[in-house]
C-alpha cells in the first residue's frame, strides 16, 4: 500500500539507470503471492480498467510515474506525446530488464515514430508469448 512512500528508503539500492526504478528482488511485494503475480503478470490486469476508460492503450510507452518525467531529458519527454499502454517494445525485448534507460527510451520512440495497426497486433502476440514462456525475467 505504501510502495511509492518507501520509494525513497529503497533508491540506494536502484538496479536501474537513469530515472528508472528497479530491484530484482523488491521488498515492497508481498511474498509468494506478489511474486507469483509479477511472475505470471496478473498484476497487469488491473490496468485493463485504465485501458476501457480510454485513459490507457493496450499497446504504447509504458506509463511513467512522475518523479521519472521530472529528470527526463528533453527527447525523452516525446515518448509521452503518445497515450500510455500495456504492453510495448521494451516489453518484448529480449534481457528486457538488462536493457538501460537509455535504450529502453529508444524503443518507445521507436515505436511511436513506426506506429502501425500491424506492429501493435504483433507486439500483443509476442507478449503473450513472453508472458507464456516467462521470458523477459
Amino acid at each position: 500500500m505504501d510502495a511509492y512512500e518507501r520509494l525513497k528508503e529503497l533508491e540506494e539500492m536502484n538496479e536501474a539507470d537513469g530515472p528508472a526504478f528497479k530491484i530484482k528482488d523488491d521488498p515492497r511485494i508481498i511474498p509468494y503471492i506478489g511474486s507469483f503475480l509479477r511472475k505470471s503478470s496478473l498484476d497487469e490486469l488491473p490496468q485493463l480498467i485504465n485501458v476501457l476508460r480510454s485513459e490507457m492503450s493496450i499497446v504504447g510507452p509504458r506509463p511513467p510515474i512522475p518523479k521519472e518525467v521530472d529528470e527526463y531529458s528533453v527527447w525523452q519527454r516525446r515518448r509521452l506525446s503518445m497515450k500510455p499502454g500495456m504492453t510495448c517494445l521494451w516489453q518484448i525485448a529480449p534481457r528486457r530488464n538488462e536493457l538501460s534507460f537509455e535504450e529502453w527510451m529508444k524503443l518507445d520512440l521507436k515505436y511511436i515514430d513506426n506506429w502501425s495497426l500491424f506492429n501493435d497486433f504483433k507486439i500483443l502476440v509476442l507478449t503473450a508469448k513472453a508472458v507464456l514462456t516467462g521470458a523477459g525475467r
